[in-house]
């Protein structure tokens, strides 16, 4: 299936390249045009200078871009050109009925719609080993599962479109807490005067063991919070998944407490560093 993308962020980049790696990709567009040009240039595709453009090279529409708004205002500058034959697949993280709003746009043309949010930082976009959480029809599923499959490792279909938001919210939920328990249990090993590479790694193989002390526990301990996934962007998911526990009338105390504390530290200059940069403020916790 030819496949075009749109938007060569953080995630995007590595992500288009493995698509390009497998075979799939004939055409990227990006909001800066120097960065699309320079991924044509690298990777032997074509550089288009508006959205619409990539319906005229491919069949299936991949988009990784920053946020609701983003979103809808590429599917609004792709409907035009869409057309029976296109699929179009946001790998973005939004809300469940920003997406559903958005399939709701695209199908006006006759066109499918997948969400398909995914998890694994940048290291996992590079490399091609992210999860991705899918809402879609069965059908458009299977049709679009070699696409995905060329971006990630485990590939998971939750249900309707919506449903991949709504896995992506509990992941981004669950993140949230792990973050301020390893930043917590960092800070706490440091005033023991503990040897942290080997706390790390003893944590790490046993039942505390999680992907963000392994991936982030001896860079956080060093003051070092190069991306990874830069705290501005949880910042704004976990307004989405406040957002989604409001619809469904209900509380997340933990994610707005964190959210809350990330605000506090993008307002320092923090918003661009990994959201392991929530060891700065653990700072306070003991006197030494």
């Amino acid at each position: 299936m030819k496949t075009a993308f749109i938007g060569l962020g953080g995630m995007g980049y590595g992500m288009a390249a493995n698509l390009q790696a497998a075979g799939l990709l004939t055409a990227v567009y990006n909001r800066t045009a120097e960065k699309a040009d320079a991924f044509a240039q690298e990777y032997g595709v074509d550089a288009v200078s508006k959205p619409a453009e990539t319906a005229a090279h491919a069949q299936a529409i991949v988009m990784c871009v920053s946020a609701d708004d983003d979103v809808l205002a590429m599917i609004d500058a792709l409907v035009p050109e869409l057309g029976e034959d296109h699929v179009v697949i946001d790998c973005s993280t939004v809300a469940s009925d920003t997406a559903r709003e958005a399939a709701r746009r695209v199908a006006e043309k006759g066109a499918a719609f997948v969400d398909a949010p995914v998890s694994g930082g940048t290291e996992g976009a590079k490399n091609g080993t992210l999860s991705i959480m899918v809402g879609a029809d069965e059908a458009v599923f299977e049709r679009v599962k070699p696409v995905l499959d060329a971006m990630g490792k485990s590939i998971t279909h939750m249900g309707e479109v919506g449903t991949g938001q709504a896995t992506k919210a509990v992941n981004q939920i669950l993140c949230a807490g792990i973050n301020q328990a390893v930043c917590e249990g960092m800070r706490f090993a440091a005033a023991l005067d503990l040897p942290l590479d080997k706390v790390v790694d003893v944590v790490g193989s046993g039942a505390a063991g999680n992907w963000f002390v392994n991936h982030r526990g001896k860079t956080m301990v060093k003051d070092i919070f190069d991306p990874g996934f830069k705290m501005k962007h949880h910042h704004k998911d976990l307004g989405i998944c406040l957002h989604m526990a409001e619809l469904n009338g209900g509380k997340l105390p933990l994610s707005a407490q964190t959210r809350a504390e990330y605000e506090q530290l993008i307002e320092q200059g923090y918003g661009d560093e990994d959201i392991s940069a929530l060891y700065r403020a653990r700072r306070d916790l003991f006197d030494r």
